[in-house]
């Protein structure tokens, strides 16, 4: 089987496994929430590892770098709505410091890889 350029990424990896961490977590928000935040975060972490996906598929760097750029924008929102679901209390302390350092490890390599991607 063919692998893509992107499944050969880290931090694709990582984003993949912060999607999945987050609608294991999710599943504990109250039912009230199902289309509001759990809604939220489900959507924008998958945005995460699609626009890097996507974004590897494009010719130029500038293009691959747009798309960079557009995952760290939701990997960032992805934490506000984990800070959100803190202080509502849908997650713990633990639940909460392990996404939010999956995010911080992600947005660095994304910074990286952004910052590869203007100067190549």
């Amino acid at each position: 089987m063919y692998i893509y350029s992107f499944e050969k990424l880290e931090v694709w990896v990582e984003a993949k496994e912060l999607s999945k961490n987050i609608y294991l977590t999710t599943k504990q928000f109250p039912d009230d929430e199902k289309f509001g935040l759990t809604s939220q975060l489900k959507r924008a972490s998958i945005s995460i590892c699609s626009n890097i996906a996507e974004g590897s598929a494009r010719k130029t760097n500038k293009d691959k770098a747009h798309f960079t750029v557009m995952a760290f924008s939701s990997a960032v929102e992805v934490l506000n709505q984990i800070i959100i679901a803190h202080d509502l209390k849908f997650i713990n302390e633990i639940e909460y410091k392990t996404l939010r350092l999956q995010i911080e490890s992600i947005t660095n390599k994304l910074n990286a890889l952004r910052n590869y991607q203007i100067n190549k």
